[in-house]
């Protein structure tokens, strides 16, 4: 056994734990966004997005991630997302109902990556629209001097995040149908 395979449980271990501590980052920041401490409430969405390159680099670096860590990541992902979604729909700063829109896809996908065995892979889509959101969501939070010219550029980010869900979900759904499709006609030939 070399040095490398024997590393593989405690690097996935490592990424579970940061992937469990990015879950609880949410509950922080919507309290740092109601109290109104934006540069805090920044950091820590900021820390969530970095937690979560770093979590999935070491489960790749480890060959491939934990059962359970491949279905708490999108979960967390969602977590953390939510929080300063809804924070933003209730002040005003997005359409409650693209927010509402966008979480009960994050709601769809979620139930149907936790009944896949391994979490469901993300598609490359979905991969985009995180990367998107994060994004959007950090320029949007911005509590500095330029924040109303990052702001501007997190509203407009934030659309072609949202379309990036729904054709990402769509993907989704064709792909567990046709799944569906093929388990069906594999039984009635049995």
């Amino acid at each position: 056994m070399t040095s490398t395979s024997s590393n593989k449980p405690a690097l996935r271990r490592l990424a579970d734990g940061i992937t469990l501590a990015r879950g609880a980052l949410g509950l922080p920041l919507l309290a740092a966004l109601s109290l109104g401490w934006g540069w805090f409430a920044w950091g820590l969405l900021l820390l969530g997005g970095i937690s979560d390159a770093a979590d999935g680099w070491l489960a790749r670096r480890a060959g491939g991630g934990s059962p359970w860590g491949a279905q708490l990541d999108p979960l967390t992902d969602k977590i953390l997302i939510s929080a300063p979604l809804l924070w933003l729909a209730a002040n005003g700063s997005l359409p409650l109902w693209a927010v509402w829109l966008l979480l009960a896809r994050e709601l769809l996908i979620s139930g149907w990556r936790s009944g896949q065995g391994s979490g469901g892979p993300a598609s490359l889509g979905g991969k985009a629209k995180t990367i998107l959101q994060f994004a959007s969501l950090l320029l949007l939070l911005w509590p500095g001097a330029a924040a109303p010219q990052l702001h501007s550029l997190g509203w407009w980010l934030f659309w072609p995040g949202l379309g990036l869900a729904l054709s990402s979900a769509w993907g989704y759904v064709q792909s567990a149908s046709s799944a569906l499709k093929s388990e069906g006609a594999g039984g009635r030939r049995a």
